[in-house]
């Protein structure tokens, strides 16, 4: 059986996502444009494919470093509760800090983010998600770049996962749910 398989339904194709990374690229690099020491953070571990494209569509000087957050453990809603597994190894003050983010959809660990980097004095600090889902936000966190708005679905691929799983997808796709959920779910 292939992860592929669990799949319920393809949300954005592969073609989608890429032709939509480089054209976020794009506007990143237009935004960034005078910026010197322009800082990507790339939130950990749903957001690593997703930059890896991206990062080669930014056509302008820039570093790379990673965080890493936790706020959903094994689960498939957030617990509420986050924290910091993994901390910049590197200054941030007075550089231009583009987040990179995976998913916004509480918004709770975003604002946590951007609070928590905000207390170390950036010259700028965007935010870059590759999807946005605004039906479950509780915290309205400002977003500079969007992939694309999505349902509430529990979505799988290109970085995103379940249980560590379905990562490597090139795409996008709606999980079934008796995989999420078990056999019994409704």
């Amino acid at each position: 059986m292939s992860l592929h398989d669990d799949v319920g339904r393809v949300l954005i194709s592969e073609q989608a996502l890429q032709a939509r990374v480089a054209e976020l690229g794009r506007a990143i690099s237009a935004v960034y444009t005078d910026a010197d020491h322009l800082l990507i953070v790339c939130v950990l571990k749903g957001a690593f494919v997703f930059l890896a494209d991206l990062t080669r569509h930014v056509d302008v000087w820039h570093a790379v470093d990673f965080m890493e957050i936790s706020s959903y453990g094994a689960g498939t809603v957030s617990s509420g509760v986050v924290r910091i597994l993994l901390d910049l190894g590197r200054s941030i003050e007075g550089r231009h800090v583009l987040v990179v983010e995976d998913i916004v959809d509480s918004g709770r660990t975003l604002d946590y983010i951007r609070r928590n980097l905000s207390t170390r004095r950036p010259a700028s600090l965007r935010v870059c998600a590759l999807l946005s889902k605004p039906s479950r936000r509780e915290v309205e966190v400002p977003l500079d770049f969007v992939g694309f708005e999505i349902p509430d679905e529990f979505v799988v691929g290109y970085g995103l996962d379940f249980a560590e799983g379905y990562r490597n997808l090139p795409y996008i796709g709606v999980l079934k749910r008796e995989v999420y959920a078990g056999p019994d779910a409704p």
